[in-house]
């Protein structure tokens, strides 16, 4: 048996920040806080360091720019999914959902036969993997042929979240045609012809898509894999998915639908790079304005997981709430959103999922990393 003692940190509880706290590990596993004996297990001294859960990431699509840096420049996909492990490892993500996108009227990575091909290298390097990768498939819902793809995916458990989103413009996050046409344009180097030819495709095949999602809906339950939908724009959409077994609404595009979604069950879920610049991306609802107004329930690293600890920490700051709330929106909340009662909570009991935190001037950074007890990260900053 593994042992080992995390001593006097500042540790950030359910409810709340208990000070001087030790925490005994034994295997992959929560023994004990402030055991009466640790026996012969190793001490690792914490002193001025916050503990915090691993933090857990929804959707994260980062690992898509890992394979293709750039526009039609790829790397190999054993050697792509370890740079994103160690990268989520050093952020202080201890679960990963690798959001991959069944697109096949898109172009790069978002090519169904690619994307399939990058869900399965995440599955076979996992045995070698810091910390726990999964994958978040993300279908196009005017794309008809991706559905027996995803359906092999979900069958041979290579896929662990499926969501709903629908980019066509005029809806969703692109209500602007001429910002979606902007976007393919900068993302792929679209020509204007071919945007013609993608719109054409999209309103064709969106006829069918309420029974492609119904069908992918119910094999997802099946096997215990998390719906959740994408880009909700309105309180009816929101019922929409909610018939469908969607269990989380990732970013709403306003505060209505945002309340609608928890006023439902839904787990409302924004991205940190928007909490970490102040506004999104797409000029729809900033996720502090959500955090204000209690309706966001989780953050993720969106394209950029490195903004999970930064965000997290300056919500006290920017939205007057606790450090035990603000640690949940990247730990307890999401995890049990996705079905995860064995984690991101710092209990007895629990995974071993943990992260010791320090502050460097104003900036936080993950120095030490336990992955289901093993460690996963073991920084030196200031060299002392």
């Amino acid at each position: 048996m593994t042992r080992f003692l995390l001593t006097h940190a500042d540790v950030v509880l359910a409810d709340e920040v208990r000070k001087d706290v030790a925490v005994l590990i034994e295997d992959d596993r929560i023994a004990a806080l402030d055991p009466e004996t640790s026996g012969e297990a190793r001490i690792i001294d914490l002193s001025g360091r916050l503990l915090i859960p691993g933090m857990i990431d929804l959707h994260c699509d980062a690992l898509e720019k890992e394979v293709e840096p750039r526009p039609g420049v790829h790397f190999p996909l054993d050697f792509a999914c370890a740079q994103a492990d160690k990268r989520n490892a050093a952020a202080g993500i201890t679960t990963v959902f690798h959001a991959l996108s069944f697109a096949n009227h898109e172009l790069g990575v978002r090519n169904n036969a690619f994307a399939a091909e990058i869900a399965r290298a995440v599955h076979d390097w996992q045995p070698h993997a810091l910390v726990d990768n999964r994958v978040h498939a993300r279908y196009e819902v005017t794309d008809e042929t991706a559905p027996p793809v995803l359906q092999a995916l979900i069958e041979n458990g290579e896929a662990h979240l499926i969501s709903f989103m629908d980019h066509s413009p005029g809806q969703g996050q692109f209500r602007d045609v001429e910002a979606w046409r902007g976007y393919l344009a900068r993302t792929y180097k679209t020509e204007e012809g071919a945007l013609d030819e993608i719109l054409a495709r999209k309103v064709e095949a969106a006829r069918g898509a309420m029974a492609r999602m119904e069908s992918l809906a119910r094999q997802a339950r099946a096997h215990g894999v998390a719906i959740a939908s994408h880009d909700d724009d309105s309180p009816d959409k929101v019922a929409a998915v909610q018939a469908l077994g969607a269990v989380i609404s990732e970013f709403p595009i306003n505060l209505e639908t945002a309340r609608a979604a928890r006023e439902s069950g839904l787990a409302t879920l924004f991205g940190a790079p928007n909490i970490l610049r102040g506004k999104s991306q797409s000029g729809n609802m900033r996720a502090l304005d959500a955090v204000l107004a209690g309706v966001a329930d989780c953050l993720c690293g969106d394209y950029s997981p490195t903004a999970l600890l930064p965000s997290v920490m300056r919500l006290q700051e920017l939205a007057g709430i606790t450090l035990p709330q603000a640690v949940a929106l990247v730990t307890r909340n999401p995890a049990r959103a996705a079905g995860l009662d064995d984690r991101g909570e710092i209990a007895v009991g629990m995974r071993a999922d943990l992260v010791a935190v320090k502050h460097l001037g104003g900036l936080p950074q993950a120095e030490r990393v336990w992955s289901g007890g093993k460690s996963a990260l073991s920084a030196h900053f200031d060299h002392r």
